[in-house]
Formats: structure tokens, sequence, C-alpha cells
């Protein structure tokens, strides 16, 4: 019984350990949570794949990402707790966001719009580069991230300094 207790510890740290190294700071809040549901190496295509994605944010134009390869994709479940919001920040590559529970407003910081995402409607984050920042609504949100053109190693989340002043409301 004693050595079960301590393989299932083991196993826990090393499952937050993983959860800190790949999606960096925001694993560390205890108001965000990631929980990696795919392993970082075992996302990749094996078939010739490209990926384009066609969008067009209100009030903006239409924005087209095209990636050549999205192998090494890694699908992530966050959990955010009620009006908990992310740190500014960026991805390597694009991200799929789905809104399983709750809903969840997005901050892009070259617009400044407050855009809502409630359960069940889902979004694109362009990464590279994007720096955007997002907030729970007062009860939460789940998500579910699939995050595309991820490196061998790092993080899947960016911090980005500097922008907590740039957008009023937040």
């Amino acid at each position: 019984m004693r050595s079960n207790r301590r393989a299932a510890i083991v196993v826990l740290v090393a499952v937050a350990a993983i959860a800190i190294l790949t999606m960096g700071p925001l694993a560390a809040s205890s108001h965000i949570v990631a929980e990696l549901l795919t392993p970082r190496t075992g996302g990749e295509f094996t078939d010739a794949v490209s990926l384009q994605f066609r969008f067009k944010l209100e009030g903006g134009s239409t924005t087209v990402i095209n990636s050549h390869d999205p192998s090494q994709t890694v699908v992530a479940k966050i959990t955010v707790q009620p009006n908990a919001q992310f740190p500014w920040h960026t991805h390597p590559g694009p991200v799929v966001v789905n809104v399983a529970e709750g809903d969840l407003t997005y901050v892009q910081a070259s617009d400044c719009v407050h855009r809502p995402y409630p359960a069940g409607t889902a979004f694109i984050d362009p990464g590279r580069g994007n720096v955007h920042t997002a907030y729970a609504g007062a009860d939460g949100a789940v998500l579910i991230a699939t995050f595309f053109e991820i490196p061998d190693t790092g993080p899947l989340t960016i911090p980005v300094e500097g922008f907590d002043d740039v957008c009023e409301g937040l």
C-alpha cells in the first residue's frame, strides 16, 4: 500500500513537471491549470498534410495562416478558474481553442477588442507573435486547445512582458 502511494506521488510530480515545462508559466498558476491530453512526441501526422486557416475577426480583415508542416501537435485541457486572466503571451504556431464549458473572452494586443466565446464555440489563435490575453467569466472555463507547429522542446505558451497597460479594462 505504501509503495502504491509513493508511485502515485511520483507520477503526479512527473505530470506536473511536464506540464510546467511545456505550457510555461500558465501551468504554474493555481488559477489556470493545463493538462496535456496527448504526449508532446505523439501528435505527428504520418501522412503528408498541409493546413490553412482563413478567418476574419469582427471589425478586422481576413487573416490567412498557411502551415505547410503542421506536424507536432499537442492537445491540452485548460481549466480556468472564475474571473482568472491569462498573462499576455503568444504561441509558436496556430492554436485551435474549443470552449467546452463556461465562457472565455479573448483580447489581442493589436486591437484590444474583447471577443467573448461561450461554451460550444471555438476560435483560432494565429500564434507566431500574436500577443494576446484571455479571461474567464464568473463560472470559469474549460478549454480544449490543439497546438500546431510546436517545437521539439520549449513552452507551448511564450510569455510577453510590457503589455499590462496596453488595453484598458484588463
